[in-house]
């Protein structure tokens, strides 16, 4: 097995970490305070690029092979885009920090340059598998979006640097948004989730139509959505959007409950099943949100509704899904790194014996528990609630990923 996995999941579980030890530090004071400086800026881009697009990564070249039942186009590529991803992105961190626009566009470009290597290696790998299904062009369509995210970060740095665009930066900053969060992310999970949770399931012969409406409807919301940003669009085509999305949601769901009828195995796995749970809540917020942004369309422009829903959405279902799928992905990789040749001899561990079901159970249900609290206090406006309700979530964090690293030492 390839080691290359390994470097991105290792390298985003410290992101992880340093991500909640930097919260702690700072109580999430930069969650309420100032997410549009360069506080914010550091802390958003450690999380989605140092944590989930990181572990997401290492995790997509991994899982490509399982998918395509074909090897990776170039292993090589795959070591130059990790060494000029994580130094661009350590500089351009440092470079928020410090407030140095060199820093900032210098490290910001080694970075993008490793998302293109990225980008075509992927490339070349779908194309020389050939096999074109709601999967496939779910990857495919969620990697397009992770290049265009970086080119409209690059246009905003430019931006910052010259004012070329100056009239235009609000709407280049929602789309940079849109196409990150709900087009790379959204898009890899989702399709990932179409192969991973059948596996986890021993799940066979369900039905796949719905896979493909889905993913139509979620590119839908994509195209439309940013369109809509970059042209300046008003609250009907914003909330469209949205409807679009919900649509998406609700659809991917009613699969994955499809999915889970068909199955041959009871029960998958603790992390699995709390990914279950985390999407069939997320739908149902998605809906409350829907029908409340059709009462009152004009919250769709309002910082705290931004702020609540971009929360609800990075932390609470990105995040929290790729926990759950970790306490799997990261133990079968491991064992069949390690002992994958040894089966059979004395002395070797079964996979199970690599993670306690039990303390994965604990940990996810104390994360979700007080990511519920740490949106309580949002919502309300708490700030006694939020600061304790944001340590609690960020200490719990820390403490279930470490549990996960161990595995690495067994």
């Amino acid at each position: 097995m390839s080691r290359l996995p390994f470097f991105f999941i290792i390298t985003g579980m410290i992101g992880f970490v340093l991500f909640h030890g930097a919260s702690l530090l700072t109580v999430s004071g930069w969650l309420g305070e100032s997410v549009r400086g360069p506080s914010g800026w550091f802390h958003i881009h450690l999380f989605v690029l140092g944590w989930a697009t990181m572990l997401a990564m290492g995790a997509v070249y991994q899982l490509i092979n399982v998918i395509l039942q074909s090897k990776l186009y170039s292993e090589r590529l795959g070591y130059a885009h990790y060494v000029c991803f994580t130094v661009g992105l350590t500089g351009l961190l440092y470079g928020f920090l410090q407030g140095e626009v060199y820093y900032i566009a210098l490290f910001a470009t080694l970075a993008m340059v490793g998302i293109l290597l990225f980008a075509w290696n992927m490339a070349v790998t779908l194309k020389r598998a050939a096999q074109w299904n709601a999967i496939t062009i779910s990857a495919a369509c969620a990697v397009l979006y992770l290049v265009l995210t970086a080119i409209s970060g690059m246009i905003m740095g430019i931006n910052f640097a010259t004012g070329f665009w100056g009239a235009y930066h609000e709407q280049i900053f929602h789309a940079h948004i849109w196409l990150g969060t709900i087009g790379w992310f959204g898009l890899l999970i989702t399709g990932f989730s179409y192969k991973m949770l059948p596996m986890f399931y021993l799940a066979h012969h369900y039905p796949v139509r719905l896979q493909t409406i889905s993913m139509l409807l979620w590119n839908a919301a994509v195209l439309f959505g940013t369109i809509s940003f970059l042209s300046g669009g008003g609250r009907w085509p914003q909330w469209s959007t949205l409807l679009l999305l919900a649509l998406a949601i609700i659809i991917y769901n009613i699969h994955l409950l499809q999915i889970i009828r068909f199955r041959n195995k009871r029960n998958p796995g603790f992390g699995i099943r709390w990914s279950v749970y985390g999407s069939q809540t997320f739908a149902a917020v998605v809906i409350i949100a829907l029908l409340y942004t059709l009462a009152a369309p004009q919250q769709l422009f309002q910082a705290e509704f931004v702020l609540i829903a971009g929360w609800i959405y990075l932390g609470g279902w990105v995040s929290f899904t790729i926990l759950g799928y970790a306490s799997k992905i990261v133990p079968f990789l491991w064992w069949t790194h390690k002992y994958g040749k040894l089966v059979g001899k004395p002395g070797t561990p079964i996979m199970s014996a690599l993670l306690n079901e039990k303390q994965v159970n604990i940990g996810l249900a104390a994360i979700a528990g007080s990511s519920l609290l740490l949106l309580s206090g949002l919502l309300w406006q708490s700030q006694l609630v939020f600061m304790l309700a944001s340590s609690a979530y960020s200490l719990c964090c820390i403490a279930y990923i470490s549990r996960i690293g161990l595995v690495f030492t067994r």
